[in-house]
């Protein structure tokens, strides 16, 4: 997070320097994309220290879910400081037309020469990170990190068509195609915040945990001698490792209160075991009908919305 907020910063500088000595509205939006990272990667640093909060009598189950809600700034800056005012700059360059010099387009295509170099180092050393917390996509739960190889693949990508559209403009004379590179920076950036805005806003909202966990608690349940039925399992995300868990069980007829209490301890246990992420768990002993609460769209996993 650090390496990427410096490397942010001083990429920043460098391409406002560069963008307003050449007026190029290509290098001009990769200054825009790096100033809005930088803001966001101070977001995600904000993230990382309030999450790990302990809980209290305000917020009894944490603060976890303060990663999702910083992460959904983040995808509004990329989308409002780099998309839009790429667009902006995409529109402004077309309108200026002939009127557009290539004084200073040397010196902005080295800015961005450093740049992809800078951002290159970046995403590597990011998805390094993202390997050695876990294999394939598990890596990338996190939604902080997740958003900072989102950003410096973005900022690759970007710095790649910025180079391509003022080379093109270079060679030709035609400034159509420096500003369809801005246009092309600002489709890329909107597309990257609607993908991260929207899996912040699932998981603010209460996303379940994933299915594979959720099978296998539902296995450990159902194979209990105790337990008769699973009526309903609930499950839900508060937090990078920190998942709740409530379950309707009907118990097998003839358990005394004191066998109640032990049997729920183990399954309790059973659970957190094999689970580690399950720190919160409920169990509701109930004659409901299954019927009934397998009607639930909870219960049974149905997802709304977009």
């Amino acid at each position: 997070m650090l390496v990427a907020l410096a490397a942010n910063l001083v990429i920043a500088v460098a391409k406002t320097v560069g963008g307003l000595v050449a007026a190029s509205p290509a290098l001009l939006s990769e200054a825009a994309h790096s100033v809005a990272d930088s803001m966001n990667e101070v977001f995600l640093l904000a993230a990382l220290r309030r999450s790990r909060r302990p809980a209290d009598r305000r917020h009894p189950f944490g603060y976890g879910k303060e990663r999702f809600f910083w992460s959904l700034l983040a995808a509004v800056g990329i989308f409002v400081m780099g998309g839009c005012f790429s667009f902006f700059q995409g529109f402004e360059a077309l309108s200026r037309g002939s009127e557009e010099k290539l004084s200073g387009y040397v010196a902005g295509l080295i800015v961005l020469g450093v740049a992809l170099l800078a951002e290159g180092v970046s995403l590597v050393r990011a998805l390094h990170q993202a390997h050695r917390q876990g294999r394939g996509t598990d890596g990338l739960r996190d939604p902080a990190l997740r958003t900072v190889v989102a950003e410096d693949g973005t900022a690759v990508l970007g710095v790649t068509l910025a180079i391509t559209g003022m080379a093109l403009h270079m060679a030709t004379g035609q400034v159509v195609w420096e500003a369809s590179a801005s246009f092309a920076i600002g489709a890329l950036l909107v597309y990257v915040a609607y993908r991260l805005g929207r899996e912040a806003r699932d998981q603010l909202i209460g996303e379940a945990a994933d299915p594979e966990s959720s099978r296998r608690i539902r296995a450990l349940l159902e194979a209990q001698p105790e337990i008769d039925s699973v009526e309903a399992l609930f499950t839900m995300k508060m937090g990078l490792d920190s998942i709740l868990v409530a379950a309707r069980i009907d118990l097998v007829p003839g358990l005394d209160s004191e066998r109640v209490e032990e049997v729920a301890v183990r399954i309790k246990r059973s659970i957190s075991g094999t689970i580690t992420e399950a720190d919160q768990i409920f169990l509701d002993v109930t004659d409901r009908p299954a019927a009934e609460a397998r009607e639930s769209p909870a219960a049974t996993g149905e997802r709304g919305g977009a």
